[in-house]
């Protein structure tokens, strides 16, 4: 269904069974897991996602198709690639083909889609995991099958998916980054189709708490200096029965010379790029336009210890926000920071404000009044005596979400015990918190509560939690309190958001 066609439509169900997201891209019906094949090209970003069409538990794997303008208002469209003689259609990127490299638009450009088929070796039930091409001459509408596919392959390895393809300048080379079990492996092609192995990183390094999955790799300034610039690699790490932290996402910072990746940091050292539960297998866009020049990432909001139990009935799964990302000087060193894309102002409501009010256990409840199952919070806080502070969302008697700061410890967390439904799977209700030091003794807190969702941008992005929630329809109530002690708050802006599905 096209943007225009919902909008006008004479129902107002579109996209309102329970949990589902309001303002968060979420397939219109069935499985969605991975973001795959981000791409700019001719005033559309395009987001295809792993999707089985007929069940809302993971299946054979196809691609998922939509179109946006803005990044909040989506339009599906049909299913892109679909399981051939070469197997299912695993994750992947794609890109714009600016001058014909491939030799696929006769001498004009279009957009390539670079992907894993996957399937089993004959007379074995061992997985093979093989790279393709596919490739479009109408803005993605429909897909051509390279006929020399599967481009690259190999028998030593299971797990060998996820490639991740950009051109490179100062090379004048396009390189993968493909995840292969325990760590990746960089190619370089002149053509998309001919890959020569260039190098291999992380099999001791960082985390090894899972198979690594979904790398990226892409180049940032440091605080927004061009002179300045260093390579950030994302690497997805599966879920282990032993952690009980499940899928997640980490980042390693460094340079890289068009062939080799070199790590900054010791092999020990470990940075995860979301402190919450449900922010996986995220990716970059590919083509953004050199005058608007963000890096624009966005993730699978699941957990794959749960993903396939959540209590959502027609679809299952939705992406995350949206975010910009920047590389930014911490007292810890340098470091990712998240924020929310700009374009998300367009869904505010009106704004409900509140300034230099002093919060403690004598002080009534300030948002009393205000009620909310779609929202944005952005505050402010300066550290005085109380212990701990923060907000009390999607609150009812029985239901709330606790996002707060522990001021001894210094610590931003999520508590979702008690966030409504939590039966389905037992690593679901928890608490979670992460180190977050002020700046200038102040925790400053971007807040988006959905349907069924949390996403905590503290200080500017440089700490970032997302969660999952289901609670009840009517569990809309907010608080805001402080334990022993005061905080002093300096400021709350609250926006109720409109739907990015349909007019209301």
């Amino acid at each position: 269904m096209k943007l225009e066609e919902y909008q006008t439509s004479s129902t107002d169900k579109y996209y309102t069974e329970t949990y589902r997201p309001q303002f968060h891209f979420t397939p219109e019906s069935n499985w969605m897991n991975d973001p795959n094949g981000m791409v700019y090209f001719e005033g559309e970003y395009h987001l295809f996602y792993q999707y089985h069409p007929y069940d809302t538990i993971w299946g054979p794997m196809h691609w998922g198709h939509a179109v946006s303008k803005d990044l909040i208002h989506w339009e599906h469209l049909p299913i892109a690639l679909s399981p051939d003689e070469n197997g299912a259609i695993f994750s992947g990127s794609a890109v714009v083909d600016w001058n014909d490299s491939t030799g696929f638009f006769n001498g004009g450009s279009g957009l390539v889609a670079i992907f894993t088929h996957a399937d089993q070796y004959s007379n074995s039930e061992r997985p093979r995991q093989r790279q393709s091409l596919a490739y479009s001459n109408d803005k993605g509408r429909t897909w051509n099958m390279y006929k020399g596919n599967p481009i690259l392959s190999d028998i030593s390895i299971t797990d060998f998916r996820d490639p991740k393809v950009f051109w490179h300048e100062n090379t004048k080379m396009w390189v993968m980054i493909l995840a292969a079990g325990n760590h990746v492996r960089i190619y370089t092609s002149h053509d998309l189709k001919t890959w020569n192995f260039a190098s291999e990183f992380g099999s001791d390094t960082g985390s090894q708490a899972g198979v690594w999955e979904c790398p990226d790799l892409f180049e940032l300034p440091v605080d927004g200096k061009n002179e300045n610039k260093k390579w950030v690699m994302i690497v997805s790490i599966g879920n282990d029965a032993a952690y009980a932290e499940g899928s997640r996402t980490q980042y390693f910072i460094g340079d890289f010379d068009g062939s080799t990746f070199t790590n900054e940091n010791s092999k020990e050292t470990v940075h995860w790029l979301d402190l919450g539960r449900d922010n996986y297998a995220g990716v970059t866009w590919s083509d953004v336009p050199a005058e608007d020049g963000r890096r624009l990432f966005i993730g699978w909001m699941s957990n794959w210890k749960y993903a396939n139990e959540t209590p959502t009935k027609v679809w299952r799964s939705a992406m995350t926000l949206p975010r910009e990302l920047n590389l930014v000087t911490t007292i810890d060193g340098v470091r990712i920071s998240q924020t929310p894309i700009t374009e998300l102002e367009t869904l505010r409501k009106e704004n409900t404000k509140f300034e230099n009010i002093l919060i403690n256990e004598n002080v009534a409840n300030v948002l009393s009044n205000i009620k909310g199952k779609a929202f944005e919070l952005r505050a402010e806080f300066e550290l005085e005596t109380a212990s701990v502070f923060g907000f009390k969302v999607r609150m009812s008697n029985d239901e709330k979400t606790i996002i707060g700061y522990n001021v001894t410890e210094k610590k931003l967390f999520i508590d979702r015990q008690n966030s409504g439904e939590t039966s389905f799977n037992p690593f679901f209700a928890c608490k979670h918190e992460a180190i977050l030091e002020p700046k200038n003794n102040r925790i400053k807190m971007q807040i988006f509560v959905d349907w069924s969702s949390v996403e905590v941008f503290a200080n500017n992005g440089e700490l970032v939690m997302t969660d999952l929630i289901f609670p009840d329809c009517n569990s809309q109530g907010l608080e805001l309190f402080a334990v022993d002690g005061n905080v002093h708050l300096t400021s709350l802006d609250f926006y109720d958001l409109k739907s990015c599905w349909c007019k209301k």
